[in-house]
């Protein structure tokens, strides 16, 4: 098996199986090429010392991709430093985001950003100041001209934060080109950047992507911890498979002295030696970041938080990070065993494999390997393929049960069974039930509609309409719906959680009981015990809003006006601390002896503190701040400075 010709070969048996042993060096170039440019940027954080890095570019966040490095700083207050000549050309301050922010282009045609800073330094930082007081914001975007503010190489042009939607004390550094994409910047070889470990795997996910598949004789998706040695990985037992199957991996890149974990550019996977999977996160296109919800497994980052980067790409994914990759690329297991390799490789050129061979192993209608279940039942929907997952019942017979599709009946048998449970799949592209009739009981299933991914479509039913705009979706979707009322109380149910959307759809509800609408009435998404508030509108009735999540809504009053906690008052700032315990809180004003005064608001700790225009000028006066949530309760705190 010739892999390249810097791959030696090594047989070797490990826990009764045979492994494959690459030998590989940083030159090897089967999964993606190591970019160096020649400019020299200078590092924005302590140039010339060793750095600690809490985040690299292309990492997989949960709804985006990370644009750039996470410099850990190790409280707030350290000097940055611009990395090149330029001029400041765009400053931001806002609550989240990147909350302090500040653009720097220079005359190569690259704009570096620093984000979540804590101060503005030098005359920006006075312009930006007085621009807020004129317009009497806290949250400002400014854009400036070439000759307006310009800085040069090394010039220190902020002090680091934790702004914005910050975890904790660090400069979030970018460098992006003339069509505003993010490159990564460790193609400018920063020597503060150390690096010789290579990425760690965790685990595959073997998934079925049709009914006909199987893993060790069962259909669904199945998650397989690695055995380790060096960067080699491996299974220590055998995988039985037939069918087509989708491969996904969890695994990060690692640094010397770090317990961060970092994103992986360079994903390659080999069938039979044979590319027949690249991925290379080189540069970001922020349109398209939130594609990353299809480029992950969605319903496993949704449920259980693990990010696993599948290993084929989805008809709704958009991305143009597979260098030709066919879609919907599954590996096929017919008459004859599969050896799958797939290659790691980071910004550095650290490269790890993992190694398994899929064997290929009839379908059969009876498995001892089905989890030991205690419920009665249990729906998923799988691909296109509805699971249905039905307990057997003493004495029972006759293993068929009966679908129920718009008043009409027929027969299903089990697809296969095991440790006294019939397991059966429904093709939703052939048939969309109503219910389904077991031993168990009826099964509702509240199907409503499939929903097309790539052009624009309209549901309408008794008590809801919604609108799904062109490419809103990743897949077609199999929309549930149904609405409960109960002490007054209403639950509507769209869709369910588990499924992504790339864009906001438009909802149009009906309730049960005949609201009075007001303020303090208010649309809410469940998630758990918690109430999320929703934006929305009451038009005739029915009540209106815009939504890029699905799953459980309903109603709530919200009365309550937010708190407001004096922590430290002086002629010099005041800090309080405001929160809100349902709905929000939408906006806040201070005024000191009747003048307006600038509020810095930390949602992330509740604390706002002012400050001032004029440094040299004292707070003298009656100081009042104003509070008002999303439901118009509003709390007003007053003192005499």
């Amino acid at each position: 098996m010739k892999l390249s010709d810097v791959i030696t070969l090594v047989l070797l048996t490990l826990s009764g199986s045979a492994v494959a042993q690459f030998s590989l060096n940083k030159t090897d170039s089967l999964v993606g090429s190591v970019k160096k440019r020649s400019e020299s940027y200078l590092f924005p954080i302590h140039p010339g010392s060793t750095a600690m890095l809490t985040g690299t570019m292309g990492e997989l966040r949960a709804t985006h991709f990370h644009a750039g490095l996470d410099i850990d700083t190790p409280s707030t207050g350290v000097p940055v430093f611009s990395a090149q000549d330029g001029y400041i050309s765009h400053a931001t301050a806002t609550t989240g985001g990147y909350g302090n922010v500040l653009y720097i282009t220079h005359p190569d045609g690259n704009t570096t950003v620093y984000a979540h800073l804590e101060q503005f330094k030098g005359p920006v930082g006075e312009f930006i100041r007085k621009e807020r007081y004129a317009r009497k914001v806290s949250e400002i975007d400014l854009t400036f001209e070439s000759g307006q503010f310009p800085v040069k190489k090394g010039e220190v042009i902020a002090l680091s934060g934790n702004t914005g939607g910050s975890g904790g004390p660090h400069l979030h550094f970018e460098v992006r080109n003339s069509n505003n994409e993010a490159i990564n910047p460790l193609q400018y070889n920063f020597a503060e950047v150390k690096d010789n470990l290579a990425p760690l795997a965790q685990k595959i996910a073997l998934k079925t992507l049709d009914a006909d598949s199987r893993i060790n004789d069962q259909f669904g998706r199945f998650e397989f911890s690695v055995a380790r040695r060096g960067n080699e990985y491996y299974f220590n037992q055998p995988i039985l498979a037939s069918g087509r199957i989708g491969i996904e991996v969890l695994a990060h890149d690692k640094m010397e002295n770090s317990r961060f974990r970092y994103g992986i550019p360079y994903i390659e996977m080999l069938i039979d030696s044979q590319v027949v999977f690249t991925q290379n996160i080189d540069k970001i296109n922020f349109a398209e970041s939130r594609s990353i919800l299809a480029l992950m497994d969605f319903k496993t980052l949704e449920l259980k938080g693990s990010r696993f980067n599948k290993l084929y790409v989805d008809d709704g994914n958009r991305l143009n990070y597979y260098n030709n990759t066919p879609r919907k690329q599954a590996v096929e297991v017919k008459d004859k065993d599969v050896k799958v390799l797939i290659k790691l490789k980071d910004y550095n050129g650290n490269i790890s494999q993992v190694h398994f061979t899929l064997k290929s192993n009839p379908v059969a209608k009876e498995t001892p390997l089905l989890s030991l279940m205690t419920m009665p039942y249990t729906t998923d929907v799988l691909e296109n393929i509805l699971e249905v997952n039905v307990k057997t019942c003493l004495q029972q017979k006759d293993p068929n049960t009966i679908l129920w599709e718009q008043g009409k009946s027929s027969t299903v048998s089990p697809s296969y069974s095991g440790s006294n449970r019939f397991i059966y799949l429904i093709d939703l592209k052939k048939s969309l039930p109503d219910s389904i009739q077991t031993c168990q009981g009826t099964i509702r299933l509240h199907l409503k509609d499939r929903i097309p991914s790539e052009i624009a479509y309209k549901f309408y039913s008794d008590w809801a309409e919604i609108s799904f705009p062109n490419q809103s979706l990743y897949d077609t979707a199999y929309l549930s719906m149904y609405r409960e009322s109960a002490n007054k109380k209403e639950l509507f149910t769209i869709g369910n959680r588990t499924i992504p959307l790339h864009r906001s759809i438009e909802v149009m509800l009906q309730p049960l009981n005949n609201y009075i609408p007001s303020k303090d009435l208010g649309l809410y998404r469940k998630e758990g015990n918690a109430h999320i508030f929703v934006s929305s509108e009451w038009q005739n009735g029915k009540i209106k809003f815009m939504t890029r999540d699905l799953g459980q809504f309903t109603f709530v009053r919200d009365t309550v006006p937010p708190v407001i906690t004096k922590l430290s008052i002086t002629n010099t700032s005041a800090r309080l601390k405001i929160r809100d315990g349902l709905s929000g809180i939408s906006y806040f004003e201070a005024n000191i002896g009747g003048q307006w005064l600038l509020m810095i608001y930390d949602y992330k700790t509740g604390i706002i503190r002012s400050e001032r225009l004029d440094d040299k000028k004292l707070l003298s006066g009656d100081f009042e701040l104003k509070v008002v949530d999303n439901a118009g309760n509003e709390k007003i705190f007053k003192q005499k400075i």
